[in-house]
């Protein structure tokens, strides 16, 4: 007998109706056993074929899958190679898609180019879609030492003024942080030391254990440094083919979201680009860990 048909079993054993009363009813809720107690949600540039083709009816479908959330991608800044037909909506109109939908928006990606270049605009569309944080998605890739760090004041400076727009600026990592280093030491644990942690907060995109860095490691080595990641994995007999989460795979996901409560993880985004067709088992999978 597991432990919550245990606790549930009503007058038989210790367990009776007297001892059950004065147990909190939130322990005896199944989301008490749960390892995922935070919102289940999906990277839009998994699905930016479809999205771009019938946006409503793709997110109505991921709804529908058992996701609570996405995180979108700054048309303004991925047009005009993705999500093309999204330029024609204000951020307040694609916030009422997203939510029309029966999903919620609190993220999205920005490119470094407008961060750098159209700040001022980007914040206020951020504010227009309801959002809570602005994530740069990628640019710290200076060759040196010195100019990786001049990148990195420079997402400093603009993470201070989106933080002075009550929003929170992250940066999100590709394996390139991991694969090219300085002196022997990683670029991401170079820019973790160059990064204001007040002015900017780390996504985590665990794709980094292809090259074998674990997530878990950096969550409890930085705690609090991290809002969110981006969930793949790899097949232990391939580390280039994706599986559904769950199945085979490299991370191990219980440890991961131990490790996320350290870490300051608030979402997370199923982002399994090579083959969407894992969406659907990720998520159930996630909802029953």
């Amino acid at each position: 007998m597991n432990r919550r048909s245990f606790i549930s079993s009503g007058a038989s054993g210790v367990f009776g109706a007297g001892v059950l009363s004065q147990i909190p009813s939130s322990l005896l809720a199944s989301e008490y056993f749960k390892t995922v107690k935070i919102p289940i949600g999906f990277q839009s540039f998994v699905l930016r074929k479809e999205i771009d083709a019938q946006p409503a009816e793709t997110l109505q479908k991921m709804a529908k899958l058992g996701y609570e959330h996405v995180e979108m991608c700054s048309p303004a800044g991925y047009a005009p190679w993705n999500f093309p037909s999204l330029t024609k909506y204000s951020g307040a109109e694609l916030k009422k898609l997203v939510n029309d939908a029966g999903l919620g928006c609190y993220s999205a990606h920005f490119t470094w180019d407008e961060l750098e270049k159209n700040l001022d605009e980007r914040i206020d569309f951020a504010h227009q879609m309801g959002l809570k944080h602005m994530v740069c998605s990628g640019g710290l890739n200076g060759k040196t030492l010195d100019e990786l760090k001049q990148q990195c004041e420079t997402l400093n400076t603009i993470g201070e003024k989106i933080s002075k727009a009550g929003l929170v600026a992250g940066y999100h990592n590709h394996n390139g942080e991991f694969e090219q280093k300085k002196n022997g030491h990683p670029d991401y644990d170079i820019i973790l030391e160059e990064l204001d942690p007040a002015k900017v907060k780390m996504q985590f995109q665990v794709a980094a254990i292809q090259v074998g860095y674990k997530a878990a490691d950096y969550f409890r080595k930085h705690p609090g440094r991290f809002i969110s990641a981006h969930l793949q994995d790899y097949s232990k007999n391939n580390k280039n083919t994706q599986v559904v989460l769950g199945q085979n795979g490299l991370v191990n996901w219980k440890d991961f979201f131990e490790a996320a409560k350290v870490g300051g993880l608030q979402w997370v985004y199923v982002e399994m680009e090579s083959d969407p067709g894992t969406l659907e088992g990720s998520v159930n999978y996630l909802k029953n860990l």
